[in-house]
């Protein structure tokens, strides 16, 4: 059997065990009263309060499963990406757990959280750091450069572990959001993940080969999961992600850029969450020097809510925005 039906079947297979386990997790969830309390300056979402969340399960239990299945051979990369995935997304349980029992927003501390994600980005910069596949070196969008930032690689690491982990969960707002601009992330990346695994396989790099390989079914595993979570996450949601989900997302796209020495295609492919990031730090800082707000309401995709855009408007904008700055992602690294 070929490696590409391989990778169809990891997304087959990852897609029907999530959609398997959906109806269980939602019911489950449903039965502890999980249901996701609402900001309260986020009013339009009033309706929402009590929709059950930490539904990141529904595709994180598939994608860990399938990875395992598809890399028994020995393969590491896809492994470790999966366990970062779920660190983070261990993390997120941990505050959504919190705010369910506690029936606030307000979860982790902010401090706490912070913590968690530091303590696993600096354990995963250094594998990636110590990795002899990956090394301290980027390759530049565009070009055929490559840098060896050396020691410098372990920041910059870090600071995209961070700054992923946080922008996905600053953009999970709307029914689909990020179940949906996700899901375009992953077929993209899936697609780049591909391209570098058979440049090195016609370059008779085996070793590499493999580890790509490993790092492509985990890929695919994601990607099939998460196809199945957005089928319930599409609007109106019967689930949501939480920080479960939204966490280890964030975690997943990091690993999947910096393992692949690609971490800068995250500015195209990862558009979108930037945008979330950019639109609450500007709020902040108006509010702060001039008293005044920039936006309605921060993020952005809350901004064009109640300029009137309705949610599923919204969420299709940002999935074609995704869509096209994903395959200039793709573009930088095929010229």
């Amino acid at each position: 059997m070929s490696e590409e039906i391989k990778f169809i079947l990891a997304i087959i297979s990852s897609f029907v065990l999530a959609m398997a386990l959906s109806p269980f997790i939602v019911r489950l969830m449903k039965a502890l009263k999980a249901g996701q309390p609402i900001l309260e300056y986020v009013d339009k979402h009033e309706g929402k309060s009590g929709t059950p969340t930490m539904g990141g399960i529904i595709f994180l239990l598939p994608m860990a499963i399938i990875t395992i299945l598809f890399s028994i051979n020995g393969e590491k990369m896809g492994i470790v990406a999966m366990a970062i995935t779920l660190s983070y997304g261990l993390i997120g349980l941990l505050d959504d757990f919190i705010k369910v029992k506690f029936k606030h927003n307000k979860g982790l501390k902010a401090y706490q959280k912070i913590i968690g994600q530091v303590g696993i980005g600096i354990i995963a910069s250094i594998y990636c750091y110590k990795n002899a596949f990956i090394g301290s070196t980027i390759e530049l969008p565009f070009t055929d450069k490559v840098i060896d930032l050396q020691w410098w690689f372990v920041p910059l690491c870090l600071f995209v572990y961070l700054a992923m982990t946080n922008a996905v969960n600053l953009t999970d707002g709307l029914d689909g959001l990020v179940g949906k601009t996700s899901s375009v992330n992953l077929t993209f990346l899936a697609v780049i993940v591909y391209v570098a695994y058979v440049s090195a396989s016609k370059l008779g790099d085996t070793f590499y080969s493999y580890q790509l390989l490993s790092l492509e079914y985990f890929v695919c595993a994601l990607l099939g999961s998460m196809l199945a979570f957005v089928w319930h996450n599409n609007y109106p949601a019967k689930i949501f992600m939480g920080d479960t989900g939204s966490l280890a997302i964030g975690g997943a796209l990091a690993c999947i850029a910096i393992f692949i020495s690609q971490p800068l295609i995250l500015l195209f492919i990862g558009i979108m969450y930037i945008v979330s990031c950019i639109s609450v730090i500007l709020q902040v800082i108006s509010f702060k020097v001039r008293k005044k707000r920039i936006f309605l309401i921060a993020p952005y995709h809350h901004h064009l809510e109640y300029k009137g855009i309705h949610e599923n408007r919204v969420v299709g904008f940002y999935a074609i925005v995704t869509f096209i700055m994903s395959g200039v992602a793709l573009i930088s690294v095929l010229v």
